[in-house]
This record gives C-alpha cells, sequence and structure tokens, in this order.
C-alpha cells in the first residue's frame, strides 16, 4: 500500500492545497460578496481525532495481504468530496467508515472479494479516484449488512494493448487518467477526456459515472469513447465484443456505463483515442444579456462546427472567480486539432457571436480573461476545504435543458435556489450559472451558490438547499445530473425523472447479476 497517499479529508494527494494568495483572494471575495467578516483559521483534522468502530470483518488468510483495516485508510475510504463530506470531516464525524479496505491486482481477486463479501452478508462498495460529489462511495448500508468492505481498483492499472491502426487502446479499469496519457503520449495519441477530477480520476471510474470531461462539444462523454466493457460481477465476467458500433439490439456497454458500481467492477475497456492536437485556435467575447449569449451558443451548437470549447460563463460567476468585473457574461471559445488548420472555423464562430450581439476579444484582456477562468476551474475542488471552517457553503448542481425551454428553466431554477437560500440561512445568497456543454439541441447548465451558513447548521442548511434546487430541476423538465452521477445524494431525485419500468427492470438485472445484493446497495436502484 505505497501508493501516494489521497488525503482523507479534503481535496487531491497530501501536501497540496490552495496558495496564499488564492486564500488571501477567497477573504476578499467572500467579505466583499457575502460581507463575511470572520474567517477562523480551523486546522484540517488529523488521524487520531477519530474514534473508529473496531472492524466487524476479518478477511481470509487468502485475501489477507490485498486487504487493510488500519484508521487512515479507511478513513480515506469513508466518503467522497462534497460540501456535505467537507463539512462532517471538518466536524471530525466519519458517521460511516468501511470495516476493510481491499486492493485486488487481478479479476480473480475481486471476485473472490465478492465471493468473501456474499459468504459474510457484507456490502461491497467499489472505489476508483474518491472523487464522488454526490455521495457514491459512502458505505452507508442497513442493518441487514454485516459489514462493509470498500474495494479500490488502482492495484488494477496498465495500458494492456495500443492498437494504433484502430486508433483505441485496451486499459485496466483501475488507471489514473495522467498515467493513461503518459503512456498514451509515445504513440501520439490521447484520450482527450479530461474531468475537473483528473488527477485522481481512474478509467473505470469514469465509465460507472459516465463522467463528462472538459470539452464542450462532440467528445463530451465517457459515452462517446467505450468501445468495449468487461466487467466482474458476483454472477460472473461479462465482457461486450469489441466493436466500433453495432445495431445488434440493447448494448451491454450502454448498461455497464453509469451503472455506478451497483452491478460490477469494471475492471478492463477498449476506448476510442484521438491523435494528439497539433494546430489551436482560442477566443473570447462578451455579451451585456446573458439569453442573447445563449442564443449566439444555440447557433454555434447548430452550426456542426463542433468547437472544443464554447463555455459560457455568466457575470456573476466571472466576479466570483475572479475573471472580471462582473459587468459581462463571457464566452470562451476554442477549436483544436491534430490535422487541420483551425482558423476558418474560428472566423466562422466570430461571425456567429457578432451576429447576435457578442464583442469579440482577441487581445491580451480576453486571453487574459480565459486565462483566468482556467486556472480558476483548475483549482476550484481545492477551495473548499479552506472555505468549510469559515461556514460559507459553496456548492454545484448541473443539468440540461432543450434550447426551447432553457430561459424559463434558468429563470426557475435560479429563482427557486435563491430563494430557498434565504429560507435556509436568513440571507440573501449569489446564483451563477456557466454551460459546461453544450449540443445542438440544447446546454448543460451548470449552477453554482455561495452563501453564509451557521456553523451549527451547515448540513441541514445544505439539505435545505440542495432539496429545493433538485426538486426545480426535476419539476421544470431538466436531468437531475448532467456528468457528476446519481450516488445516493441524487437517488430520490433520480427515481422520479426514469420511468417506472425501467427502474423495475434494472432492479431485475441486479438481482441476475449480484443475486446477493452486496454491490454498492443504495445506488441507481434501492
Amino acid at each position: 500500500m505505497n501508493e501516494r497517499r489521497l488525503k482523507f479529508w479534503g481535496w487531491g494527494w497530501e501536501g497540496e492545497s490552495a496558495t496564499d494568495a488564492e486564500v488571501d483572494h477567497l477573504k476578499r471575495t467572500y467579505g466583499a460578496a457575502l460581507k463575511v467578516g470572520s474567517f477562523p483559521d480551523i486546522p484540517p483534522p488529523a488521524e487520531d481525532e477519530f474514534k473508529l468502530p473496531i472492524p466487524r470483518l476479518s478477511p481470509p488468510d487468502s485475501l489477507a495481504a490485498i486487504c487493510s483495516g488500519d484508521p487512515y485508510t479507511r478513513l480515506a475510504h469513508c466518503m467522497g468530496k462534497s460540501l456535505p463530506d467537507a463539512v462532517r470531516m471538518f466536524n471530525r464525524q466519519a458517521p460511516h467508515v468501511p470495516d476493510i479496505v481491499a486492493f485486488p491486482e487481478s479479476e480473480e481477486q475481486v471476485s473472490a472479494l465478492m465471493d468473501w463479501a456474499g459468504d459474510e452478508g457484507a456490502a461491497l462498495i467499489p472505489f476508483g479516484g474518491g472523487s464522488s460529489v454526490v455521495g457514491g462511495v459512502e458505505p452507508i448500508v442497513d442493518d441487514a449488512y454485516k459489514g462493509t468492505i470498500t474495494l479500490s481498483t488502482v492495484r488494477m492499472t496498465g495500458v494492456v494493448e495500443v492498437d494504433k491502426t484502430s486508433r483505441a487502446a485496451c486499459i485496466r479499469g483501475g488507471t489514473r487518467v495522467p498515467d493513461l496519457e503518459a503512456a498514451l503520449k509515445p504513440h501520439g495519441l490521447t484520450l482527450r477526456h479530461f474531468p475537473q477530477s483528473f488527477p485522481m480520476a481512474t478509467v473505470g471510474g469514469m465509465i460507472a459515472t459516465r463522467s463528462g470531461g472538459h470539452f464542450a462539444m462532440l467528445y463530451t462523454h465517457i459515452d462517446d469513447l467505450v468501445e468495449s466493457t468487461r466487467t466482474v460481477t458476483p454472477a460472473g465476467i461479462m465482457e461486450s465484443r469489441r466493436l466500433p458500433g453495432s445495431g445488434a439490439g440493447p448494448s451491454p456497454d450502454r448498461f455497464i456505463i453509469g451503472s455506478e458500481g451497483s452491478v460490477g467492477i469494471i475492471t478492463e475497456t477498449w476506448l476510442r483515442l484521438q491523435d494528439r492536437p497539433v494546430y489551436r485556435a482560442n477566443a473570447a467575447a462578451w455579451f451585456d444579456d446573458f439569453y442573447k449569449a445563449a442564443e449566439a451558443v444555440r447557433a454555434i451548437a447548430q452550426s456542426g462546427l463542433n468547437p472544443a470549447n464554447c463555455r459560457l460563463v455568466d457575470a456573476a460567476e466571472c466576479q466570483i472567480n475572479g475573471v472580471s468585473d462582473g459587468s459581462c457574461h463571457l464566452l470562451i471559445l476554442g477549436f483544436e486539432s491534430a490535422h487541420a488548420d483551425v482558423s476558418t472555423a474560428m472566423a466562422r464562430v466570430k461571425e456567429l457571436v457578432a451576429d447576435h450581439g457578442g464583442d469579440i476579444g482577441d487581445g491580451g484582456n480576453a486571453k487574459d480573461a480565459v486565462d483566468r477562468w482556467r486556472m480558476a476551474f483548475i483549482r476550484m475542488p481545492y477551495f473548499r476545504e479552506i472555505i468549510t471552517p469559515w461556514a460559507i457553503l459553496n456548492d454545484t448542481f448541473e443539468t440540461s435543458i432543450t434550447w426551447d425551454r432553457l430561459p424559463d428553466f434558468h429563470r426557475k431554477v435560479m429563482d427557486a435556489t435563491r430563494t430557498a437560500i434565504k429560507d435556509a440561512t436568513g440571507q440573501d445568497g449569489i446564483v451563477t450559472c456557466r454551460f459546461t456543454h453544450v449540443y445542438p439541441d440544447g446546454p448543460a447548465p451548470y449552477f453554482s451558490l455561495h452563501c453564509k451558513a451557521d456553523q451549527a447548521r451547515m448540513l441541514d442548511q445544505w439539505n435545505i438547499i440542495k432539496s429545493a434546487a433538485s426538486d426545480a430541476v426535476i419539476d421544470n423538465g431538466g436531468t437531475i445530473t448532467h456528468h457528476h452521477a446519481v450516488g445516493r445524494d441524487h437517488q430520490p431525485w433520480y427515481e422520479k425523472q426514469r420511468p417506472i419500468l425501467f427502474g423495475d427492470a434494472y432492479r431485475a438485472a441486479k438481482q441476475t447479476l449480484d443475486p446477493a445484493a452486496i454491490m454498492n446497495p443504495g445506488v441507481i436502484v434501492n
């Protein structure tokens, strides 16, 4: 167990955190925006501040070498990286800790762990990069289970084969994305899928959670990149045939993509790759009106030009992230290609932007704004552990909606969230919106909220706001999640979104693949 350790209480690896300059920026921002006057310096929790229950399980001799019950390992696998996770960690609370954490290195060991869990009546919780922000990895089970085993995939790593002719690679499920990119670079290839959790994300975890990457159009979801999957289930191994496409009935890959460990562990996959880009062009545009900017984005999305980046960031989000003074909405544009100059495509997109009233910026100011936004996006996850001790709630929720419904949807979700903040905290907060991905038929709005909370009531206040925002999303026709997965936090709204018969069918399929119901109970199906 010698891998670099994840922080159990915050984002990233041990030794990583926000810089002093970033902390000063956060103090200035929240001091001005939310009238916060006190910034207590509460140290992060230490391992010895948690009194963990004695493990209820003991691995058999055949599995003992790949299992750990030490306190740090159990704490590092007891929850994800969401706002409520951070609040509980800084309150020195870890209510659901796995009894054992297992690190299998082979499919045979995965199967043996499943057999052991079934024999013991224990739940088996899959764990990849640990970056879940929806309660997807927390071992919350009822008394029907005799214990919990978290199965980490990070020992099942490596690129098994590269098929440069077909531009694809066979990759083991526990491979972290930076390691994958490093292995592909000598071949001139890239997966070109970069979620915000990139430093920690695993290939199998991205498939299991239907990850959305950084790029705005074309190959935006991991779905677009999966050629085949190999999954170990309690009932046996299920492997799909490697094909560029197939019309042969419902897709076994689509069944596994987004299954969130509810039926098995993705141990291997063939993924479609891209040639590494050579040609790039970037630009930015400013808009006075958010909905006019959205119309420009729609025109771009329906043009067939498919820019790699087409991210609309509203004025309030620009201001709170130090991108601009908050007087205008920012549209970030980017093209890249491995094979052809992209200047003509960029020129056409600029014309579309100008047609919709956008002020195109090509000079230093535009580049500075884009660079500031990019850095803010990369560094955002590190800020939660700084502001949580200040009793500041900063959370996000994302969805998608068709273009015809966007204006009404956007207004209602924004209003519902603002009202919920006021109801929960007694104070006004800030709600912002950006488009993370766009499609010809609609965008993926990503909402952020910022408000001052009561330190003793942060979880209760978060629950009020989260529930109201989720209700507004579902009641107005959106999806409960676009790229952050379902987990346990979104399960009630996912059950409203999906057809009842589909839920019944999935439950029956889970019964076949996981007859003892050991796999990640409470996720996808109850």
